[in-house]
């Protein structure tokens, strides 16, 4: 058993207004950084994650973009978040999820989610985008906040890895207002991490996003995520298109904004990655040029 297990009992038990006595607990995936697993009563069940205590942060902005989320779509509910010596945790509404979303649906709900608005790019608190700290430092410019909260710190994290992309990486940074000729973003709330992995259907198809990394931001950077890792379909592009019509130039930005993933991966996993990126950006800076 989770050894602060009585941490857990109290703080579902206060947040829920029923005793929990665990009888059953099951590892289960976390994803690459945090251990999970069930814990359950015999009658109720919970999705519990943990990790270092020093990563509470994590947790705590994890909540906070479920939460923001569930304005919009389905998520787990969060029902407690706290520290136990050294090991923070953070416990979720356990659901049933069978497969992939309906498609239909979720480009439904993501249209909904990204029309929850707010007056300025970025968020209240930084987060994490993997295990990476992701920096949501408010700007009322997005192409501001793009360049020095999103691209910039990746950069300059390559840079300490030993990877350089010198002129490329000018070039592009002083390029960016280019890409945003005839289209002004207004801060939609976005997941942040909305890839295949972090999505899931309910028995009926009702989609359930977690893991997030939230911020507000241009709603095409949702987008372009889920085209990065195989996506959910022409289905689903379609409908987010009928509910929210998706500007004629995204298609340009999306290599754009997912420069910045595979940026991310680079840092953290080196590899093809590298090569992946360099292409990426050589392709943009043609465009500009075509």
């Amino acid at each position: 058993m989770f050894e602060p297990l009585r941490d857990l009992e109290h703080a579902i038990a206060q947040a829920t207004g029923q005793p929990f006595h665990a009888r059953q607990q099951r590892s289960v995936g976390g994803g690459c950084i945090n251990d999970a697993f069930v814990l359950g009563d015999g009658s109720r069940r919970f999705f519990v994650k943990t990790n270092r205590a020093r990563l509470h942060a994590m947790f705590v902005a994890e909540a906070e973009g479920l939460r923001a989320l569930a304005a919009g779509m389905r998520v787990p509910e969060v029902i407690a978040e706290g520290v136990s010596g050294d090991t923070a945790w953070l416990v979720l509404e356990w659901l049933e999820m069978r497969g992939s979303p309906e498609p239909a649906a979720m480009g439904a709900a993501l249209a909904a989610v990204h029309r929850i608005t707010a007056r300025q790019f970025g968020w209240h608190i930084d987060n994490t985008i993997g295990s990476t700290p992701q920096s949501n430092r408010q700007h009322t410019d997005w192409i501001a906040f793009w360049r020095e909260e999103r691209l910039m710190p990746q950069f300059a994290l390559a840079r300490r890895n030993g990877v350089r992309f010198g002129e490329q990486e000018a070039r592009l940074l002083d390029a960016l207002p280019a890409f945003f000729s005839g289209y002004t973003p207004q801060p939609s709330l976005l997941h942040g991490d909305l890839w295949g992995g972090n999505a899931a259907g309910l028995a009926d198809g009702t989609p359930v996003v977690f893991d997030p990394a939230c911020y507000f931001g241009d709603r095409e950077c949702d987008l372009a995520m889920t085209e990065l890792f195989g996506g959910f379909g022409g289905r689903f592009l379609a409908a987010y298109d009928a509910a929210w019509g998706i500007d004629s130039g995204y298609k340009v930005r999306r290599s754009l904004y997912n420069l910045y993933h595979i940026l991310n991966h680079c840092n953290l996993f080196g590899g093809a990655y590298e090569s992946q990126a360099r292409q990426m950006i050589s392709q943009l800076l043609a465009e500009l040029r075509g």
